[in-house]
């Protein structure tokens, strides 16, 4: 049974902060209300839908529960009161999931990191094709991707590539992609048709603002280059690359994509605050689920997640046993969908599970 009393307060509140908007209020504040306006949208939409529901189910219950009701009248209510119970129950659900603990970075834009694994330039090749997925996939979400480091495989692919993609609820989509990927196929180079197996890793942090992450100057170890590798005329002849050491947490990043020394240093400082927000995200969510068996969320990126066997067209995530056989519409982009649904559905339940468990 949900708590009806909670629910009047959502209600309540959304009144009160929909009210205090349409007063004269400071800047800030109206920024932080609308917010909060917006984030309790879905849920308030969701209780209106199942009180709404339980009218109904009520009114039809009542209509047979009095005597005199005609027969006629009474089997077609008893045919809309089994539709209308199964509505509520679904729109139970909807609503139990609308009130589970919302992750504060779903909303955020996201730093993409695919590095190749084992497997020489056959993973560099394979982390190029997953950047390729992930870079369709964003511009099928209306998306925006920007490199922001590359570092190019001998034969081709990326040994190393660092992007950011910009949108609305971009790490909530992404964030259950960070792990090992296993790829099985016959590479162009193998003359006798043996299939190899290599793998790369995928890290997907969500973007930290100023806000998120205090950095103080004085923990930083700032170094300038000269860029190194292919890139142009300025190649080796200004020192516009960058390196930043955060000293305390002993993370380092390295951007020499821009010519200038500005801008590496500005996309420096955007990737190492995500990689430090994220950090201390993981420490969290590791103290909060260290009773939990699931690995789902868990964001452990040694853990081996997904296959991509190319001779069967199969894709398997091993975290919830899913498998499809749609492997070039995954790789497109095109049915990624389907999969990252069936993640964060398996993720709502482990959560309204462990709501339920804990009797909330």
């Amino acid at each position: 049974m949900l708590p009806q009393d909670k629910l009047d307060l959502i209600l309540r509140r959304h009144d009160e902060v929909s009210a205090k908007l349409n007063e004269s209020v400071e800047p800030a504040l109206y920024v932080e209300l609308s917010r909060e306006f917006s984030a309790l949208g879905e849920v308030v939409a969701a209780i209106r839908a199942y009180r709404a529901q339980t009218g109904e189910v009520e009114g039809l219950e009542a209509m047979l529960a009095e005597a005199g009701t005609e027969a006629e009248l009474r089997a077609l209510a008893e045919d809309e009161l089994a539709e209308a119970r199964e509505r509520l129950s679904a729109l139970e659900q909807e609503l139990r999931i609308a009130l589970l603990p919302k992750d504060a970075a779903d909303a955020k834009s996201a730093i993409l990191e695919v590095r190749a694994g084992t497997g020489g330039d056959e993973a560099a090749l394979f982390a190029g094709d997953l950047f390729r997925m992930y870079q369709r996939y964003a511009d099928l979400k209306g998306w925006k991707v920007e490199i922001i480091s590359a570092n190019e495989g001998a034969a081709g692919g990326f040994k190393e590539i660092v992007a950011e993609i910009a949108g609305a609820g971009v790490f909530a989509r992404l964030k259950f992609e960070s792990g090992a990927h296993r790829v099985q196929r016959v590479p162009d180079t193998e003359t006798q048709g043996r299939i190899h197996t290599s793998a790369a890793t995928v890290a997907v942090l969500p973007e930290a603002q100023e806000v998120d992450v205090e950095i103080n100057e004085a923990d930083l170890k700032i170094d300038t280059m000269r860029a190194q590798g292919a890139g142009g005329q300025h190649v080796n002849k200004t020192e516009s690359a960058i390196r930043i050491t955060h000293v305390p947490t002993g993370t380092i990043v390295f951007v020499q994509d821009e010519r200038s020394q500005h801008k590496n240093r500005a996309r420096a400082m955007a990737l190492l605050r995500s990689r430090i927000y994220d950090e201390q995200r993981q420490k969290l969510d590791a103290e909060r689920a260290a009773d939990r068996r699931s690995q789902v969320g868990s964001g452990d990126r040694s853990e081996r997640i997904r296959t991509y066997n190319f001779p069967q067209g199969r894709v398997t995530d091993h975290r919830i046993n899913l498998t499809l056989y749609k492997l070039d519409k995954v790789m497109a982009g095109e049915a990624l969908d389907e999969v990252v649904d069936a993640l964060v559905t398996d993720h709502q339940a482990a959560l309204l599970a462990d709501s339920e468990a804990r009797g909330a």
